[in-house]
């Protein structure tokens, strides 16, 4: 397959990140299967077509269903508001379509199994989005555990902290709406620790947690874009609907303990994604705020030189910095939704399931859910019972 065509619902943060790494995986990942960027789709007709001609798509639509009628679309990208993911993946399915989702791939448990069932059902393939993953410094922390060079695992601790709540008069924006966004930090956030956790450490056998609402009402907004948005104080105020922080415990298969924490409401923190892992070996420290670098310490290092070490992850030994710049010219955010697509597009040039799919889509909501209801009955919860 020398071409993969693309039909993509949305256009807003999600859309433009998904454009840019269908647009640049050509010019710096030749050996792959090219994306042509067929239809994107969007509510608001005038908008939707400014996105067409601003990102590169061929066409534009304002209903989804004639990207899944279109003969000439391979794949069906979906990151459109949660809440439109099932149908849309569903139908998708049935028309034996390929599917790319972004996370969360539905609401609840029940709805991402049906979608998993009809997608292995239909032998399309299917990818959700964990971008994170795909950081060449995350690649160099998986390859230092699976090689044993960390030892026996014995911790993952993991926070995703951002401040863009700590406003009390930033308005209800639909991520605050449970019947859209299913949940809040917890999901949005935590869904991204839990998958980095089963990525690199393995499943979770039990979990114990605690959220809160700090703001329960908000304004209603005049207009929102993204996380942009205003609301006067004559507005009415509605329900914030999710949690705005929730922390969990976790007990792993292999014995690992781990801690995690989601919070909007950490003042200072823009996007601090963090993980740590301690083996018996040595430990590795990962910031996403600075992606490119991995701290690394070995337990062997000689006394006087022992600490850890910052290895900037952009020399050609690191994952995917080959067909980028020369050692240590760095990349950024974007640049992880090109490596997700790299790694569609293998799959499609190897005929298998790209990773992450949407069975890791499944096991990150039963870790969630079991977490909401650990919450609610105040004791150990196993995702497995779920």
């Amino acid at each position: 397959m020398k071409e993969v065509r693309i039909g993509m619902v949305g256009y807003k943060f999600m859309g433009k990140a998904h454009s840019h790494a269908y647009r640049d995986l050509p010019m710096f990942f030749p050996d792959q299967p090219r994306p042509v960027m067929k239809m994107i789709c969007g509510r608001n007709k005038e908008n939707v077509e400014k996105a067409a001609e601003q990102f590169g798509w061929e066409e534009s639509s304002t209903d989804w269903q004639e990207l899944i009628d279109n003969p000439e679309i391979d794949v069906i990208d979906i990151n459109a508001p949660s809440n439109a993911h099932k149908e849309i993946a569903l139908a998708a399915a049935a028309a034996g379509k390929h599917i790319f989702c972004e996370k969360p791939l539905a609401l609840t448990l029940e709805d991402s199994r049906e979608i998993l069932q009809a997608a292995e059902e239909a032998g399309v393939k299917h990818m959700i989005g964990f971008n994170y993953r795909f950081a060449p410094a995350v690649l160099l922390a998986k390859k230092l555990i699976d090689e044993g060079r960390l030892g026996d695992i014995y911790h993952f601790r993991a926070g995703f902290l951002q401040d863009w709540l700590v406003d009390k008069d930033f308005p209800l924006t639909w991520r605050l709406q449970k019947e859209i966004a299913g949940s809040g930090s917890h999901g949005d956030l935590g869904a991204h620790l839990i998958d980095m956790a089963h990525f690199l450490v393995g499943d979770i056998s039990e979990v114990i947690g605690m959220s809160e609402t700090f703001v329960k009402e908000r304004y209603v907004p005049e207009n929102m874009t993204g996380l942009s948005g205003s609301a006067s104080r004559d507005s009415p105020k509605e329900k914030v609907t999710v949690d705005d922080a929730t922390l969990f415990m976790a007990r792993f298969e292999s014995g690992v303990l781990g801690s995690f924490e989601a919070t909007r409401y950490a003042a200072g923190h823009r996007c601090t994604n963090t993980f740590e892992i301690n083996g018996s070996k040595g430990s590795v420290k990962f910031d996403f705020e600075r992606m490119n670098e991995l701290q690394v310490y070995f337990q062997d290092d000689a006394e006087d030189v022992q600490g850890f070490r910052r290895v900037l992850a952009t020399d050609p030994a690191h994952a995917y910095a080959d067909a980028w710049w020369p050692p240590g010219h760095t990349i950024g955010y974007e640049h992880t939704f090109i490596h997700e697509v790299v790694e569609l597009m293998q799959a499609f040039k190897e005929d298998r399931q790209p990773t992450s799919n949407f069975t890791d889509g499944v096991k990150c909501q039963q870790v969630l859910e079991a977490v909401d209801m650990s919450i609610a009955e105040r004791r150990w919860i196993k995702p497995d019972d779920l």
